[in-house]
């Protein structure tokens, strides 16, 4: 997420109210992406800024909501506290946040801003100073303690960490509350990681080589120090670089794509791993998605890192069926299969809002209709990489026991397994599985 600094092109009070109606939007079920498509390109940045702290420190926020306010109020006037006090807690120690008394007098002004909130002008001011002096007391008085894990999860989410990952639940809660790094995968055609580098520090942009994540080597893996617009990236936009956390890039290094191998990438949108098995080898790359919408998505990123060709076939069809496929096999297949996304919240931190626990096994039971189709397209000797970026053993480890049980012919290979979510990646699920045969 870029700094706040960077973000300044609409007035606070303008974006605190988009920020709040977006909040709505995700309590009302909506995925954050969604509602983000719709907001011009000045009005994005910041309202994503500044929704995705809200959501992370929803928790601490609605303790000081419940404290000054007894009786919740309004939907609208809850969210747009919920904003503005995510504001207050960030702070300005760093200079990369905005003043106290900014913070309150645009909170005020947005409820100018929107007929219903316009009565609650008062209420706001008032609530906005008591949880400023809590933040910061005078000489004498109590300090407000932190919670470690602000964000919201949802009871049966957090039972479910603590059943399966006893020592570590409350580590995976605490890395999803935080913003995510910003980590590019180097394109290997155009530049090598180091030539990169230096690219970056001609434009006074410091990185980090990323060389492994679960013990298998990266090549590619950058991380900024600082999050940057990617405008502001060297060659960006003639395909240098993507930006991709350094988890998913294990994805094509696993499959480990060569020269002429027929590939399929099953659940391909928005495509970034379909570039990045390109990126490594002149493969004859079938894409597949089922969303329409996503599906131009792939297009796109392969045309911005050059890697279009008359090898590549984007299709739009349903992986879970066949009536898309022409019958011929597939050396290697990319199941990225649709998931709960549980592992990838700091990116995305509408996803406890939005998922119910019925929802896994509903998942559980659409990856097994994905698995077996994708099965029967794979040729004799040829290799299955199933991918989710899930932290739930549902959508992981049991997913590859119940594989290796249906399948008398499918072989286990090695690969990491359960990646948890860290300080250098987000959660994702990783099984390699041979299919024996002849």
């Amino acid at each position: 997420m870029t700094e706040l600094k960077r973000l300044r092109s609409l007035p606070l009070s303008e974006a605190i109210t988009i920020s709040a109606q977006a909040v709505g939007e995700v309590m009302k079920g909506r995925s954050l992406t969604e509602v983000l498509d719709q907001l011009v390109a000045h009005e994005r940045p910041i309202v994503q800024s500044l929704t995705f702290d809200a959501l992370r420190k929803w928790v601490r926020s609605h303790e000081f909501i419940q404290k000054h306010i007894p009786k919740i109020p309004p939907a609208e006037v809850e969210y747009l506290l919920s904003v503005a006090i995510a504001l207050l807690l960030q702070g300005n120690s760093d200079g990369k946040g905005y003043p106290t008394h900014t913070i309150v007098d645009q909170a005020v002004r947005a409820c100018s801003e929107y007929d219903k909130t316009v009565y609650a002008k008062g209420l706001v001011n008032a609530v906005l100073r008591k949880v400023a002096l809590a933040l910061h007391p005078t000489a004498g008085e109590p300090i407000y303690p932190p919670d470690p894990i602000p964000m919201f999860f949802p009871p049966w989410w957090r039972a479910s960490l603590k059943r399966h990952y006893s020592k570590a639940w409350q580590e995976v809660m605490f890395r999803q509350a935080q913003r995510a790094p910003l980590i590019l995968r180097v394109n290997v055609r155009q530049h090598t990681r180091d030539e990169y580098r230096d690219l970056l520090t001609q434009a006074n942009i410091e990185s980090t080589p990323i060389n492994e994540v679960s013990g298998i080597a990266l090549d590619a893996a950058l991380l900024l120090k600082e999050p940057v617009p990617v405008a502001e990236l060297p060659a960006f936009y003639s395909g240098a670089v993507s930006v991709q956390d350094s988890g998913a890039q294990l994805a094509a290094t696993l499959l480990n794509p060569q020269d002429g191998e027929r590939v399929l990438d099953a659940c391909a949108a928005p495509g970034g791993k379909t570039a990045h098995l390109l990126e490594l080898a002149d493969c004859k790359m079938v894409a597949l998605e089922l969303d329409a919408e996503r599906l131009g998505k792939i297009g796109g990123n392969l045309d911005r890192l050059r890697l279009h060709s008359q090898n590549v076939t984007i299709l739009r069809g349903d992986a879970s069926q066949l009536t898309w496929w022409d019958g011929e096999l597939f050396d290697k297949i990319l199941l990225d299969a649709p998931c709960s996304a549980s592992g990838i919240v700091a990116r995305h931190p509408d996803i406890p809002f939005l998922r119910r626990e019925s929802d896994i096994r509903a998942l559980q039971l659409k990856q097994r209709e994905i698995i077996r189709n994708a099965w029967k397209m794979l040729k004799p000797g040829g290799l299955l990489l199933y991918v989710t970026c899930s932290v739930f053993p549902e959508e992981g480890e049991q997913q590859a026991q119940w594989f290796a049980g249906e399948f008398a012919n499918a072989v286990r290979l090695d690969a990491p397994g359960q990646i948890l979510p860290s300080e250098l990646s987000d959660g994702f699920y990783y099984a390699l599985f041979k299919k024996n045969g002849s």
